[in-house]
């Protein structure tokens, strides 16, 4: 009985105050609005490698280059020194490979082949005075003891003549061959790796772009790995966007994206979304992930590493009927608003589609140009029924 005199009461006073707002025609776009950072998609990082100096330095941050043009030049005469050294020992070891696989030097293979010959011969001897000895101890000339030393001075030549043999045969162990290839490999990584420092030595421009960070000063000494300058290709860069993980579920390739910098106010860059996220990772407090576009940068404005704010269109209609969003109402999941007919509010239910923080789209229950209202001054309850006022 209360509640029923209050609701009367209430119905019956004074008209409220409201603002109020018409369903319009128009589009409306649903968006993810984040953050990004703009990476070069071609790049180039010139890095020092040896100990050295600086000789010349002949670009500056901001100079566009052509493909091969000399940028940067490095002192060599430390490696041009390293290089002559390395020559050395690969030619040395060459020389030690091709006298292994001949059995040796020309010298050593003489001086075998003499002692072959020595060794043969005295093996032969040796055989001929056994035989003579056996046959002399046959007609009692001679003692056993003497057949017994001289088999035993025949069985010492035979053994010096089967080492040489042997020797000629396999003058180099498996161990030593492998030892001298060793050698030979080792001399060749360090010919190369000199040769490879000489070239990274003169620095030049791997492809048109523009040099976009100088890390050093001509005549400053670097050491090996230093960064010396950073170029790349500007005229497409990638924007690495970070969302949130709400927001993850609703992007798909190919959506629209605007890229807005703080140093170019009310520019728009636009593209389309390349790579959705395939995964979340902790970025400071936030869970996000990963999308990434390509935009135009025909002007070359947008810069490497630069922060960007990036605006990603999950979805957009061009001519709908819309409704500004604080006047929507939810109860039990259900959507309504109170549409002012005849001075009165009307709960009148309706169905929703595309929203943004801004608007919201209305696919039944009101009609273009119906008139709604807003929540009414200092947040009064607005009841079905009530008559009200329509303020600016």
């Amino acid at each position: 009985m209360i509640v029923v005199l209050i609701a009367y009461s209430y119905l019956h006073q004074t008209p409220l105050k409201v603002r109020a707002i018409k369903v319009q025609r128009g589009p409306i776009r649903a968006l993810v609005s984040t953050n990004g950072k703009i990476e070069p998609i071609q790049n180039f990082e010139a890095h020092a490698p040896v100990p050295t100096t600086v000789k010349r330095l002949l670009v500056k941050e901001g100079d566009r280059v052509k493909q091969g043009q000399l940028l940067l030049e490095l002192d060599t005469a430390d490696v041009q020194s390293q290089a002559a050294r390395a020559q050395a020992q690969v030619k040395a070891a060459q020389a030690d490979e091709a006298s292994t696989a001949s059995g040796g030097t020309q010298e050593e293979l003489l001086t075998l082949e003499a002692q072959l010959v020595k060794a043969q011969t005295a093996r032969d001897v040796a055989q001929r005075n056994l035989d003579a000895l056996q046959r002399l101890q046959q007609q009692g000339a001679a003692s056993a003891g003497e057949v017994k030393a001289a088999q035993e001075k025949l069985q010492s030549a035979q053994a010096d003549l089967t080492l040489l043999q042997q020797k000629k045969k396999d003058r180099y162990s498996h161990a030593e061959v492998a030892k001298i290839q060793a050698q030979g490999e080792e001399a060749e990584a360090a010919y190369s790796a000199a040769e490879n420092s000489l070239s990274k030595s003169m620095v030049r421009a791997p492809f048109d772009g523009i040099v976009y960070a100088v890390l050093v000063k001509q005549g400053a000494f670097v050491q090996a790995g230093d960064l010396l300058l950073q170029e790349a290709d500007l005229s497409h860069v990638l924007v690495r966007a970070f969302v949130d993980e709400p927001d993850v579920g609703r992007l798909q390739a190919g959506q629209k994206v605007e890229i807005t910098w703080d140093a170019f106010p009310g520019r728009v860059w636009n593209g389309s979304v390349s790579t959705v996220p395939a995964t979340v990772k902790l970025r400071g407090n936030r869970n996000v992930g990963e999308m990434t576009c390509t935009i135009d940068n025909g002007d070359f404005k947008l810069l490497p590493n630069i922060n960007v704010g990036v605006t990603i269109v999950t979805a957009e209609q061009p001519d709908v009927l819309t409704l500004q969003r604080d006047a929507l109402h939810a109860d039990d999941s259900k959507s309504y608003v109170f549409q002012i007919v005849d001075d009165h509010l009307k709960r009148q239910a309706v169905e929703i589609s595309l929203q943004n923080l801004t608007r919201v789209e209305i696919t039944s229950g009101l009609n273009e140009g119906a008139l709604v209202a807003l929540p009414a001054e200092e947040n009064k309850p607005l009841l079905d029924g009530a008559p009200v006022k329509v303020v600016p």
